[in-house]
């Protein structure tokens, strides 16, 4: 059984003790979350949302937070001595998939 879910704005494949990377979120580890923006559960039969599935919930709980490799934006114009460097890491939590309950 698995669960396409909208988390923080981006969709993810949910299964049953999977674990996902997505944005940072301000909560502990440790922390229970219950996600209800679930657009479709497929287990025996599939159920689609119109956008949302009613009652379908998937609980999670926070494991870690970190931060990705370093990318690198460079921009320049050629020959009239400009350049920009510049870094990012993308921060991020993990999480683990625990139930998935649809009514």
């Amino acid at each position: 059984m698995y669960a396409l879910v909208e988390f923080l704005g981006k969709q993810y494949r949910a299964e049953k003790g999977a674990v996902l990377k997505v944005d940072k979120i301000d909560a502990e580890p440790g922390t229970a979350l219950d996600i209800s923006t679930v657009l479709l559960v497929s287990g025996e039969t599939v159920t689609v949302g119109n956008p949302y599935v009613q009652g379908a919930k998937v609980n999670a709980t926070v494991e870690s937070h970190g931060r990705d490799k370093k990318i690198i934006v460079f921009k320049y114009k050629p020959k009239k001595d400009y350049r920009r460097k510049k870094g990012h890491r993308q921060q991020f939590s993990v999480i683990k998939i625990g139930e998935i309950s649809a009514s």
